[in-house]
């Protein structure tokens, strides 16, 4: 089948699912900035949010209705996506359109080749429309697309409008409070001044829709009072550990309570040539991948163990060691992917965990794998590391170190790969590393 054909700005077209994914996707390479989709739920009489509740993006990812939920990053080949999912059955009737939108952290869109919003049918994966963005240049947040009622109907339109003043001037455009504590500046590594650019010209006023024809009310009533819940002003913050600043603290970025998501997926990086045995050798052995989020813990009353999918030791969140495995998959995706979940209103009685992951089966390295670790307390702002270019034998790598240090969880970004003798198990090459002190026998999924 072949592609659709993109729209044009200003176009629309039906969206006869109920359910749908809105994808953003791009090129990534080299000095191409991230990414990041976001929503916004508009009510029909103001064309503004109710209240902050309804932004979706990486720091609120969930709408309280369910309608709509900021999905996650999983790399395609030579491209990155972004993904919302969309329950249109599920909005609420005051709810009248919602935004999809981009920003660049770290640059513009002009930057950012082969930008493209497309909204496919959940159920069936076919694509329904379809929209690419050419004509960027200066702008650092852009409004990609709309899904919005017609005659109780829904449509998708292309809209193409981008801003100079990044998320914070489109989500305030909007009527989002964004909170950007100080302490976030003041933590951050002091810089050299950035060559001064010319700013970027003001962003004409947002159009939406044109109104249906339909007759005007006799008469103007009181709308409803908003039935998305109150809440704190929004914070665009993200916190990116690298070598030069690998740690950073949970309670600082206001991680102090509720749930923290670990979340790993990766890619095959290296793109295979040839043709013949050799190929489908080398394909063979990526098809079956498997590599397992793990962790080791120690309780401040000296009880230790590991958290796996190997002998079913998935853990618990809500009893010692208030650590959870979700699951174990296969495919590296963020939506599903890997994921652990720690308990963060016990951590009180966790003095260390370190997180790693396995090649259990599929390849024999971690050579030619890129990975991105992403952890996302249920409060503060989402903390994330990608991992170094493997260029050792290893089967077992390090992803982060979480100490308890005064009540306080400072997370440190290790990416350490660790090559296990002869003979001896990637937990127990970590355990030797980290200092664990346990008994390890052979287990199985």
């Amino acid at each position: 089948m072949g592609a659709r054909m993109s729209m044009l700005k200003g176009s629309n077209v039906p969206v006869p699912a109920l359910n749908v994914h809105v994808e953003l996707g791009w090129r990534s390479g080299s000095g191409v900035p991230d990414v990041d989709a976001s929503a916004l739920l508009l009510d029909s009489g103001s064309g503004k949010v109710r209240s902050d509740a309804d932004f979706v993006f990486y720091n609120q990812p969930d709408h309280a209705s369910g309608a709509v939920r900021h999905a996650g990053k999983s790399a395609t080949g030579d491209g990155t996506t972004d993904r919302l999912t969309v329950d249109l059955g599920s909005v609420e009737p005051a709810i009248e359109r919602i935004v999809v939108a981009a920003s660049a952290d770290g640059g513009s869109f002009g930057q950012v080749p082969g930008l493209y919003v497309r909204v496919l049918d959940a159920a069936a994966g076919t694509e329904i429309a379809r929209y690419d963005s050419e004509d960027a240049t200066v702008e650092t947040a852009f409004i990609l697309g709309e899904l919005y009622r017609r005659q109780g109907a829904w449509k998708f339109r292309a809209v193409g409008q981008g801003y100079g003043s990044g998320l914070e001037g489109l989500a305030s455009d909007f009527g989002i409070t964004v909170d950007e504590p100080q302490q976030a500046a003041a933590q951050a590594p002091v810089a050299p001044p950035a060559p001064v650019t010319p700013p970027a010209p003001a962003a004409p006023a947002y159009t939406p829709a044109p109104p249906a024809h339909t007759a005007a009310p006799a008469h103007v009533t009181p709308s409803a009072p908003p039935s998305a819940p109150a809440s704190a002003p929004v914070r665009l913050t993200k916190v990116t550990l690298t070598k030069e600043s690998p740690t950073v603290s949970l309670s600082k970025q206001g991680g102090t309570s509720g749930e923290m998501r670990v979340n790993l997926n990766w890619e095959v990086r290296k793109q295979f040539k040839g043709w013949g045995a050799k190929l489908g050798r080398a394909v063979a052995m990526h098809a079956d991948l498997d590599l397992d989020l793990c962790a080791l813990f120690e309780l401040t009353d000296g009880r230790k163990g590991v958290v796996q999918a190997l002998g079913n030791a998935y853990g618990s969140l809500h009893q010692p060691p208030y650590i959870h495995l979700d699951g174990d998959d296969r495919t590296g995706a963020v939506a599903t992917g890997e994921n652990l979940t720690i308990n963060l209103d016990r951590k009180d009685e966790l003095r260390r965990v370190v997180i790693f992951v396995t090649v259990y089966e599929g390849a024999r390295s971690f050579a030619d794998l890129h990975a991105t670790v992403t952890l996302t307390p249920q409060h503060g702002a989402p903390i994330e590391f990608s991992l170094d270019e493997c260029t050792v034998p290893s089967t077992v790598c390090a992803l982060a170190l979480i100490t308890n240090q005064n009540g306080d969880l400072i997370v440190q970004r290790e990416a350490r790969y660790l090559v296990p003798e002869r003979g001896v198990s990637p937990q127990r090459t970590i355990d030797y590393a980290y200092g664990w002190g346990m008994n390890w026998t052979p287990g199985r999924k």
